[in-house]
């Protein structure tokens, strides 16, 4: 092989490794508009719950209690929505989770404070303020404890009653007393004074939780759990208002089942022996969002 040809055979390998260079490059420019578009997604799922939750609220004023109810429901199905869609599709962010939790407070602390006082528990004047009041402040403080724990935290179980697992419980009990067409004022506000009081101290309490963020829809299920699973698609169609109350039941009930059975909590190390980044928390905590990671259905 002459010069030339080794020259000509060296700018050919030149001009391969070049070529895919720049194609390369060009895809990526052609993917960036589509990479904000998909970023966009989660966060209006996170507006649509947070002006549900707003609208909720609107609605307690107005003495709508059924549409506000169902209106924190909806909130509660795009909670669920905004976390799993940001994890399909790669787009979570630091702002996603910061939107999600300010979202959260609207939505399943204000929404349903405001549905209950105005619903049930406003017959006991300052008292009923106090309560509703007590459980905003629970909410919030259950999402910040959330927001700082995810270093050293299991996916297996949450750290006290999730937040949306609370409002669902009061919204469900909304929709099941219009189900039922019960009227009784007084015992509707001797039940819920103490049961808004209970939600709030489960939520900033250490009670053991289920977390739903370790199952995986492709993976084989037994018949057994997949029947309960139609059974209550079935219940859920034919009376959702009763339907949705007992699932909220169940939820709320299922950490007072695990405290009860002996599962425990274990305290978080201190800041300063939290295993550094890519270790593996051993400590037993709430479920977190991965970094980045919007809703989450928390919670």
């Amino acid at each position: 092989m002459n010069g030339g040809e080794a020259r000509s055979d060296f700018g050919g390998r030149e001009r391969m490794r070049i070529a895919p260079a720049a194609l390369k490059g060009r895809r990526e420019k052609m993917a960036e508009p589509l990479r904000r578009g998909v970023f966009v997604v989660p966060a209006t799922i996170t507006s649509l719950g947070l002006l549900a939750g707003f609208y909720s609220l609107i609605s307690s004023m107005g003495a709508h209690f059924e549409l506000a109810a169902t209106m924190i429901v909806a909130a509660f199905v795009c909670d669920g929505l905004d976390g799993r869609i940001a994890r399909l599709s790669r787009s979570s962010s630091q702002f996603g989770v910061e939107y999600d939790s300010l979202s959260d407070v609207v939505a399943f602390g204000v929404a349903p404070a405001g549905l209950v006082y105005s619903w049930a528990i406003h017959r006991l004047g300052s008292l009923g303020i106090v309560i509703s009041g007590l459980f905003v402040v629970c909410a919030a403080l259950r999402l910040a404890r959330f927001n700082v724990q995810t270093a050293a935290t299991d996916k297996r179980r949450f750290t006290g009653l999730p937040v949306p697992g609370a409002a669902a419980l009061i919204a469900g009990a909304v929709l099941a007393y219009s189900y039922f067409e019960i009227d009784s004022p007084r015992t509707l506000c001797a039940v819920m004074a103490p049961l808004t009081l209970g939600l709030a101290a489960l939520m900033i309490s250490r009670v053991p939780y289920p977390s739903f963020k370790t199952f995986t829809p492709h993976r084989r299920v037994q018949v057994e759990l997949m029947a309960v699973v139609l059974a209550i698609a079935a219940m859920l169609f034919a009376m959702p208002q009763f339907t949705f109350f007992a699932l909220a039941l169940a939820y709320v009930s299922s950490g007072l089942f695990l405290l009860a059975h002996g599962e425990r909590i274990a305290k978080l190390p201190a800041a300063s022996s939290l295993p550094a980044s890519g270790a593996e928390p051993h400590a037993m905590g709430a479920s977190a969002r991965e970094p980045g990671e919007t809703a989450a259905s928390e919670p």
